[in-house]
């Protein structure tokens, strides 16, 4: 009897064994999950108290004001002045890496191109032709970067790739750098600038005032150019048209390099005053100095032959 009665409670002692195994492990892992769900909790109320914040009004206009204070006292200009700084530095760097062997190659097209224009073309005519050239060999420098075949280039695919960033966001940078300059259409125009009751004789139109012109001065009567003054004639008199044209000469010699060079002279040679195109009236001696943009390469193609200076009355 008594062997029997013992596997029993031996049975009866395992599966207790179990069953407070279990339940243990049941509450231990509610234990977690409650601090777990405690930890969450506070820590998302302490993250909105830190977002929630309530500011006086105040406060507000102080913050709002600080904000125009800075926002005022930013140096615009001088970031615009760092930014185009860096877009000339830019600029620069890539016109340094195109050889020199392809600018001279650059120049002759151009040269070439510009003499096969007929003999009085116009400067219009001139920039047409330059323009021209430009979107020929930029699609001939853009076909040659995706390795384009049959193509009768002097052009590597290594230059081509640098010559396509020239011609087409430096080409002002570039066109200086080989020393290609055609300005716009020099406009000459005559103005009647005789006073009412006074006769227009041939003789009186070849008499000036003062010294003789030497024959670099170029003058012509009853002629103004449009351009840019390098001194203005409002402050600047002169005795005689010649006194005007050596200024012009001098100004031309001693002006620092970047400084616009007189080519233009304009005198006022009438007591009553000489016609003026704009909004100034050019009283009796005035003498304005000008400077014309004028074509740099003195070829015969050219409209104007260029010399020490073109000048005018």
């Amino acid at each position: 009897m008594a062997r029997e009665s013992r596997p029993k409670a031996l049975g009866f002692g395992q599966c207790s064994y179990k069953r407070i195994t279990l339940i243990v492990c049941f509450v231990n892992i509610v234990i977690a999950l409650f601090v777990l769900r405690s930890l969450y909790s506070s820590l998302y109320i302490y993250s909105n108290k830190d977002n929630v914040v309530k500011y006086t009004p105040d406060q507000i206009r102080k913050m709002e004001e600080s904000d125009k204070i800075r926002r005022a006292s930013e140096p615009i200009e001088l970031v615009k002045l760092v930014k185009r700084i860096k877009h000339e530095f830019s600029s620069d760097e890539s016109l340094a890496e195109l050889p020199r062997a392809v600018k001279h190659k650059i120049t002759d097209e151009i040269l070439q191109k510009l003499r096969s224009l007929r003999p009085n073309a116009s400067i219009s005519d001139q920039q047409e032709a330059v323009e021209t050239w430009r979107k020929e060999k930029l699609k001939e420098a853009k076909m040659l970067t995706v390795g384009g075949e049959g193509l009768n280039s002097t052009l590597l695919q290594e230059e081509a790739g640098m010559l396509v960033k020239a011609l087409e966001s430096n080409w002002a940078a570039l066109s200086e750098e080989i020393g290609l300059w055609i300005p716009t259409e020099v406009i000459n125009q005559e103005h009647y600038d005789k006073p009412e009751g006074v006769e227009d004789t041939e003789e009186e139109d070849q008499i000036l005032a003062g010294r003789p012109l030497p024959p670099q001065c170029h003058a012509e009567l009853h002629t103004d150019y449009d351009g840019a003054a390098v001194r203005w004639g409002l402050t600047h008199h002169k005795e005689s048209a010649a006194d005007c044209c050596q200024a012009c000469l001098d100004q031309a010699k001693n002006a620092k390099p970047g400084e616009k060079k007189c080519n233009i002279w304009v005198y006022c040679p009438s007591e009553n005053g000489c016609y003026s195109p704009d909004i100034y009236q050019h009283k009796h001696m005035e003498c304005w100095l000008k400077f014309v943009s004028l074509l740099l390469y003195p070829l015969s193609y050219g409209k104007i032959t260029i010399e020490a200076s073109v000048l005018g009355v």
